[in-house]
């Protein structure tokens, strides 16, 4: 693609190319120096912790025939062109590059404090059961069809999204469950996708950290809504809101679309009534425009209700067809690590769950009241270099529902896990919690307290099979653990 094409969408403050160089074409555009190719295109961002604006002779040496910029080169011969924001600039560029590639995909955006993965995979699961091609982009890795691609971040930035989109169409993918995270909105990493359906899970606290309050936590979930477009084409967009959540009425405020709400409350026009939760499944009948249709899943817990709710109401605006849809729910299967059922030596039910916020594991804490027979114990930590103001809350969280909280490390990165510890229990006064600061050995001492039929709940790390340890990534894996444990007594 010629130069003059690609940058079409760009306010240009400033360039130091000639025409010439402005017809010339472009084989690649990145903001990785590493990935700079001959005839290239380089994208300068400011990051939190790397400014891309030092790399740029870098990046003309390795053969990029220009650079995108916010700041004047302190070498103006250099060929640069200035915006105002190359964030946004990269946004345009990659969809410039890649032919707008989401317009042609359904695409169903996810976001919420807690369900969008398992959400985006309920969608997908649903979507496959009725032959659509599918593409999934989350937290756990990125899907195009049946290839699973690894992820660094849930929401990816803006180039990597577009060439997925690309990859995508390339394969025929019909629709495209996609997680949004607050960062990657925040950041901008999904300006230019065309989301046809916008669903909200709930809201309660998390990166704190990252967004400081909970009203910019909140103006950062908004925006998936308020971008879902202002105008009325031939291209339907729906929101699909949780009508039980707060929040859910407020969001409503923020789109110009049609919504859809999904709920148990009886304003909701997506309804789950009559919920049975067991150890082996949950039972409900959904209702939808005044008919009833009876629901049982294997999937455990009303947290799971709603992410079923949700994953229909994705459907319904889709266009599938609903009773082919709801046939599907039998056949769901659950998420990695998401209130996972895990085989173990002692007999008890073993359970690994991703839950890492108060809200979250509240949810999987009470839903182990509703099976639990006999004791729960509850094995959880609080990250390092996040939110500290959660750590409190999640232990009182873990006293209130389990018999025994064993308090753990959980990616304590350049913290140290002693004090993430200390600000998780340090206001404790309780005898129904110890401290473990090794993970594996806070797993075994739950499993080894615990008889057959008590609940044993490890949370936190779901799906993850690493410890973060200062900066690296020490591979470690709880359902391994769990399945590992030898009981030392039967020896």
């Amino acid at each position: 693609m010629k130069l003059t094409q690609l940058i079409e969408y760009l306010v240009i403050h400033e360039t130091s190319l000639t025409e010439k160089q402005m017809t010339e074409d472009i084989s690649f555009i990145t903001q990785d120096t590493r990935k700079v190719l001959k005839n290239s295109l380089f994208i300068a961002i400011k990051g939190a912790t790397f400014d891309g604006h030092s790399m740029i002779e870098q990046a003309v040496e390795k053969g990029a025939k220009a650079v995108i910029v916010e700041q004047v080169p302190t070498n103006v011969n250099l060929p640069y062109i200035l915006v105002a924001d190359t964030k946004k600039a990269m946004a345009q560029l990659a969809n410039a590059y890649y032919g707008n590639p989401s317009e042609t995909i359904k695409v169903v955006g996810v976001t919420g404090t807690n369900g969008k993965t398992t959400i985006t995979h309920l969608i997908d699961q649903l979507a496959s059961s009725i032959d659509k091609r599918t593409g999934v982009i989350g937290t756990m890795y990125n899907k195009v069809v049946n290839k699973i691609i690894p992820t660094a971040n849930t929401t990816p930035d803006s180039i990597t999204l577009q060439q997925l989109f690309n990859e995508m169409n390339e394969e025929n993918v019909d629709v495209c469950a996609m997680e949004v995270s607050s960062h990657g909105l925040i950041h901008g990493r999904t300006w230019g996708v065309d989301f046809d359906i916008a669903v909200f899970t709930n809201f309660t606290q998390d990166h704190l950290d990252f967004h400081e309050t909970m009203e910019k936590y909140f103006y950062a979930k908004s925006l998936l809504f308020s971008q879902l477009g202002n105008g009325y084409d031939a291209k339907r967009k729906l929101a699909v809101i949780n009508i039980d959540s707060p929040h859910g009425r407020e969001l409503m405020t923020c789109t110009a679309q049609n919504i859809l709400t999904y709920g148990c409350s009886d304003n909701a026009n997506l309804q789950a009534q009559h919920i049975t939760v067991t150890s082996k499944g949950t039972r409900f009948d959904l209702v939808y425009n005044g008919t009833c249709y009876p629901v049982t899943t294997s999937l455990i817990g009303d947290f799971n209700v709603y992410n079923i709710l949700a994953a229909v109401g994705a459907c319904i605006g889709l266009e599938y067809p609903l009773e082919e849809v709801i046939m599907a729910i039998t056949t769901l299967k659950p998420v990695k690590g998401r209130f996972e059922l895990v085989d173990n030596c002692k007999e008890a039910v073993a359970i690994v769950d991703y839950a890492h916020t108060p809200d979250g594991l509240e949810n999987i804490l009470q839903t182990a009241q509703k099976i639990a027979t006999k004791k729960i114990y509850c094995v959880i930590g609080c990250g390092g270099d996040r939110d500290k103001v959660k750590r409190p809350l999640m232990a009182n969280i873990s006293l209130k529902y389990a018999d025994m909280s064993i308090f753990t490390s959980d990616n304590p990165r350049t913290e140290d896990p002693i004090d993430i510890l200390n600000d998780m229990c340090g206001h404790l006064t309780s005898d129904k919690f110890i401290q473990l600061v090794d993970r594996q050995e806070a797993i075994e001492y739950a499993l080894a307290q615990a008889e057959p039929g008590d609940l044993v709940i490890v949370a936190g790390k779901g799906h993850e099979n690493y410890q973060i340890m200062g900066k690296e990534k020490v591979y470690f894996d709880d359902c391994e653990m769990i399945k590992g444990f030898v009981n030392k007594e039967s020896l």
